[in-house]
């Protein structure tokens, strides 16, 4: 395929960058490299998750992530993610990258573009995916190069996927028919279903009777004055009401339940075998490791870390995949993409004091509110998965079509 004027321009204008690469200390490991390259750094533990479902899937696959260089990543990235600075648009060090990588596959989501990159992927015959293409930029744009060459680096993607339908329409008017545009739509982080013991699901529902019961996941010591206070209040409506409690860290669990014994609560702790009774009031465990059972005994969950600064927030994404309306607070950046998202769709609501927790408690205490509230939790959830899954089917044919001609 040639290039179009724009892109000719601005490559001749890329060599003109000085080198900066001139070699790459992390080794490349055998088999497939599946390339993700993420513009936008606030994005890549999504990516990331993505990238090694897919590599998981393959045998012998491992994922290689990219970040433009100097771009500080603000996430924790999942284990088995080799992390990597992007090159510049110097045809010398996309040189370097590309012959130490040799990667299988490029996924690629922005909106900013690297042309002189997305085009040498293309002249290596490395097959690509622009995903959620919305309305592309150029990552530099401090000079003119000429005619715009958006266009034309569109044009040697593989495939774009568009993130609205409207979009669709749009790329396809661009790239001509020949172009393989579909629309696909946002992704988010995925969220497997946290496992549970079915024994322990059959016993803790009969023993609650048919109790209201609401979770506080995750929670750091400094959130449970605000958690406990909200319960007081609650309680005065609800006198049947349950609160479960979990720690975001076992370490502080001792703490914790101490506090909640001197407050003068009724505690029952399910780590030393106890099953909630009709006269208790708060069902402590120590360690988050069974929030599958939690998430789906409670049908609210307050999800923790995020009432006070300095924790970042936890997955909204667990508890709206198991049926639980979520309330969360308002220090949530580690996960704002997918809280925002849950919350424009109806099924999370921000709290920030005891007060707006208690209020919102009482308005859940209606159960087609909470139905609601989840309903549309798991329908963001299954959404998502179907934009993970045409995404990964599509990559899987890429791969196979590659390995089948190389």
């Amino acid at each position: 395929m040639a290039r179009s004027l724009g892109l000719a321009t601005y490559l001749a204008f890329a060599r003109r960058q000085p080198p900066q690469l001139r070699g790459i200390d992390c080794p490349r490991p055998d088999g497939e490299v599946i390339w993700v390259h993420c513009a936008e750094p606030s994005r890549a533990r999504t990516l990331a998750k993505l990238g090694l479902r897919l590599a998981h899937q393959r045998a012998n696959a491992h994922l290689l992530l990219t970040t433009p260089a100097g771009a500080s990543l603000t996430q924790t990235l999942p284990e088995g993610a080799i992390w990597q600075p992007c090159p510049s648009e110097n045809p010398s060090d996309i040189a370097v990258f590309l012959a130490h990588w040799a990667p299988d596959l490029a996924l690629w989501i922005g909106p900013a573009l690297r042309p002189a990159l997305i085009d040498a992927i293309r002249t290596r015959e490395i097959p690509s995916i622009l995903l959620e293409a919305q309305k592309p930029k150029l990552e530099q744009r401090r000079r003119r190069w000429g005619p715009e060459p958006i266009r034309g680096t569109l044009a040697r993607f593989t495939s774009v996927f568009a993130q609205t339908e409207e979009a669709q329409l749009r790329f396809r008017k661009l790239l001509g028919d020949a172009a393989d545009v579909q629309f696909n739509g946002t992704l988010m982080e995925e969220a497997p279903a946290l496992p549970v013991q079915d024994s322990d699901l059959e016993e803790v529902r009969a023993s609650l009777a048919g109790r209201p019961v609401w979770l506080a996941a995750r929670l750091q010591p400094r959130e449970l004055d605000i958690v406990l206070n909200a319960y007081r209040s609650v309680l005065r409506l609800s006198y049947r009401m349950l609160l479960v409690v979990v720690p975001d860290n076992p370490a502080d669990a001792a703490a914790m339940k101490e506090t909640i014994s001197k407050d003068g609560w009724r505690v029952a702790d399910w780590d030393d075998g106890d099953f909630p009774e009709e006269n208790t009031q708060v069902l402590f465990t120590h360690t988050p490791d069974e929030l599958g059972l939690w998430y789906r005994v409670a049908p609210v969950s307050l999800v923790g870390s995020s009432l006070k600064s300095g924790a970042g927030g936890r997955d909204p994404l667990e508890p709206a995949a198991l049926g639980s309306a979520i309330l969360y607070g308002p220090s949530v950046r580690r996960y704002l993409s997918s809280y925002t998202r849950l919350a424009n769709a109806g099924a999370a609501r921000i709290v920030k004091d005891a007060n707006s927790l208690t209020a919102a408690l009482m308005v859940l205490a209606a159960p087609d509110q909470v139905a609601a509230m989840a309903h549309a939790g798991w329908q963001v959830v299954s959404d998502s998965a179907a934009v993970s899954d045409q995404v990964i089917n599509h990559a899987h044919a890429l791969l196979d079509t590659r390995s089948e001609t190389s």
